[in-house]
């Protein structure tokens, strides 16, 4: 239960929880809050120097065409994106040694304080996305701490991320009201104070292990600290339940007192498919982001306070992600203090309860991606709600995923291959973004469609893994039936 332990750990098991709610709320995924920032941007003239004014009509009329403007803010979002799942690689492998949160700090400090200055738009923007992804990746560790909640505790830090792009709406806000884009940032930089303070007083030296061993504490008090290795933990017969199921034939590994390597765990087919049901997704939502501005601007004939009208709606749709979020942690813990049927494992249990999560996480993105693709602009309303409500549930979904199939100790490393290796197909969002401009002549219709038909490969994730535990659940019954039948034969 949430917050089941006595006294003074109980409560510093809470206080973790709660800052790192707030650290995540508040930072981690500010990045994705593009489409308030670019409005901003443009305001204060952001690569005006790429419009041109047109001759056009029979009167000569003079009207000034930004696409090349658009086509620049399109690739910095890109670049952006980009570095903020393809760097999580690395940042994955320095996790499973280490605790990379003061790494996380410095990034979110140096972009900021770049930002404020009015400097190198590029690298600053790249540096908060990567200072925010590693605020997330230490941050998913809190769900350790309360056991049968981990998922939801998982799920929901995803949609603090989520709803983190709200910030920018804030920054939005100020900046009509007179506050500079300098004086937002600058403010930002100075509360990065409050992360230093968590490190140290409400964060492990290493890792929270699961299961969490009894008694567990951490940070700086008057006892002694139980930071705990837990690659080492795991790595002990004791704890061999939480060993990967492999998907190619429902077996652990031969000798299960050793934990599945690294390269067995990304060759297996639920990496693989999870890959694609991540990839395709991530795709459709980047674009629809990244491309949200000039496709406002078009439904709305160019009309500054209808966009701005819209682009505040959208920010605060986001602002719903942490509420979103834990309803797929709940539909993934829904088996938790359940009895589990003869033979079967918690792992198993875990994942035949993720499998309903994927498969509705997939529903949603096709039903987002239907809407998206409406040129009616009303009807942009309901494509902000499905978007946020499918964005909450994909990458809560992947993070607590990642933690059921795979070992713990592999979790950083998985996390972060599987993150990089979606970035490099969130790279065509860009070619997809100059072929709209260009041959098709500013109209995404077809390139909608087309992400409409990728986004069904994802429904082959969860068809997998639901045939999996059907075929694991058949060779129990098998097995049962066998067993019944030999005993019956040595009585006669």
């Amino acid at each position: 239960m949430l917050g089941c332990e006595g006294g003074g750990v109980g409560l510093r098991y809470r206080l973790t929880l709660a800052t790192g709610l707030v650290e995540c709320l508040c930072f981690a995924g500010v990045v994705f809050g593009w489409a308030s920032l670019v409005f901003v941007l443009k305001t204060d003239g952001y690569f005006t120097d790429l419009c041109v004014n047109l001759t056009t009509g029979p009167n000569s009329t003079v009207e000034t065409d930004c696409s090349g403007q658009d086509e620049q803010f399109s690739l910095v979002f890109t670049v952006t994106s980009f570095m903020n799942n393809f760097l999580t690689l690395p940042n994955g492998f320095i996790f499973d040694r280490f605790v990379d949160i003061e790494l996380g700090l410095c990034c979110l400090s140096l972009s900021l304080s770049l930002i404020a200055l009015s400097m190198l738009l590029f690298p600053a923007l790249s540096f908060i996305a990567v200072g925010g992804i590693l605020f997330l990746i230490t941050n998913i560790q809190v769900g350790n701490l309360f056991g049968s909640h981990r998922s939801t505790i998982i799920t929901l830090y995803n949609g603090a991320f989520d709803s983190s792009s709200a910030v920018f709406l804030i920054i939005k806000v100020m900046h009509e009201g007179g506050v500079s884009l300098r004086s937002s940032f600058l403010i930002l930089s100075v509360c990065s104070v409050i992360h230093l303070l968590r490190t140290f007083f409400l964060m492990p030296n290493t890792h929270i292990p699961y299961p969490l061993p009894e008694g567990f504490t951490y940070g700086v008090s008057p006892g002694k600290s139980n930071s705990y290795n837990v690659e080492e933990s795991e790595k002990t017969p004791a704890e061999t339940d939480d060993m990967p199921l492999q998907p190619d034939d429902g077996q652990q590994s031969e000798d299960s007192g050793k934990v599945a390597s690294f390269r067995s765990c990304v060759q297996s087919g639920f990496f693989l498919w999870h890959l694609v049901w991540l990839s395709v997704m991530q795709l459709r939502h980047y674009l629809f982001i990244g491309t949200l501005n000039p496709m406002l601007n078009r439904l709305a004939d160019n009309d500054s306070a209808l966009v701005s009208q819209y682009t505040n709606a959208f920010a605060f749709t986001q602002l719903c992600g942490v509420l979103c979020a834990p309803w797929n942690g709940l539909i993934m813990d829904r088996h938790k203090g359940k009895p589990l049927a003869p033979g079967e494992t918690d792992k198993e249990a875990d994942l035949r309860s993720s499998s309903l999560s994927l498969f509705l996480t997939s529903l949603q993105c096709l039903l987002f991606s239907i809407c998206a693709s409406s040129p009616l602009l009303p009807l942009q309303y309901l494509t902000f709600i499905l978007q946020v409500l499918n964005r909450s549930f994909l990458y809560g979904g992947n993070a607590a995923f990642v933690s059921i199939a795979f070992p713990g100790v592999h979790f950083g490393k998985l996390y972060g291959l599987v993150m990089s290796l979606s970035a490099v197909v969130s790279l065509l969002q860009y070619p997809c973004f100059a072929l709209v401009k260009g041959a098709l002549g500013g109209d995404p219709f077809y390139v909608n469609i087309a992400l409409t038909l990728l986004t069904l490969l994802a429904f082959i994730h969860p068809i997998n893994i639901f045939y999996h535990c059907r075929k694991l659940t058949n060779q129990r019954e098998d097995m049962a039936g066998g067993a019944a039948i030999t005993l019956a034969e040595a009585k006669m």
